[in-house]
């Protein structure tokens, strides 16, 4: 009988450890790396000119994964900036984005991306000019997607064609 419990223990640490793996490796997949999405060639296409060399991050957070990566011009002040946060277990991107709007000026809505959208530009939300920033939010994911320096037609249109890119890979 004390064979028998040892193999039943053995069988269950076995399975333990395999769903684990398994686990890990569906959470690995889910994870998005916005600058590969949106690579140098790709921001150096929105910006109109050469960036310097970007020193992405990807992190796991107490309430979530983290992706980052900035683009500075080269030669102007230029920048694109991407976040992408999946919200963990109990946390929920939503809240994240009203957070932003309640300590920010009015943002405009913006249908059609994800399943909700907001850009702040302008002085009407507490921006410089020149500089806008687009908050997507898709499942429990919260896309960011930041562009100063460019006319503010240009980066409206840029921050949303570029947002897309990062949102058409959250599943």
């Amino acid at each position: 009988m004390n064979s028998r419990f040892r193999i039943f223990k053995t069988r269950l640490a076995f399975l333990g450890c395999f769903v684990s793996v398994i686990a890990a490796g569906w959470a690995a997949e889910d994870r998005i790396d916005v600058s590969h999405i949106i690579d140098r060639a790709a921001a150096e296409s929105a910006m109109g000119e050469p960036v310097k060399l970007p020193a992405p991050r990807n992190l796991d957070g107490q309430d979530g994964y983290y992706s980052k990566c900035n683009y500075y011009s080269a030669t102007s002040s230029k920048a694109l900036i991407l976040r992408l946060y999946q919200a963990g277990p109990g946390f929920d991107a939503i809240k994240e984005m009203n957070a932003v709007k309640a300590s920010t000026g009015t943002p405009k809505a913006v249908s059609g991306l994800g399943d909700k959208a907001q850009i702040y530009s302008g002085p009407e939300s507490g921006l410089p000019p020149n500089v806008v920033m687009l908050y997507v939010v898709k499942g429990n994911s919260l896309v960011t997607v930041g562009l100063s320096g460019l006319d503010e037609e240009s980066a409206l249109d840029k921050t949303k064609r570029l947002a897309q890119k990062i949102v058409a890979q959250i599943h």
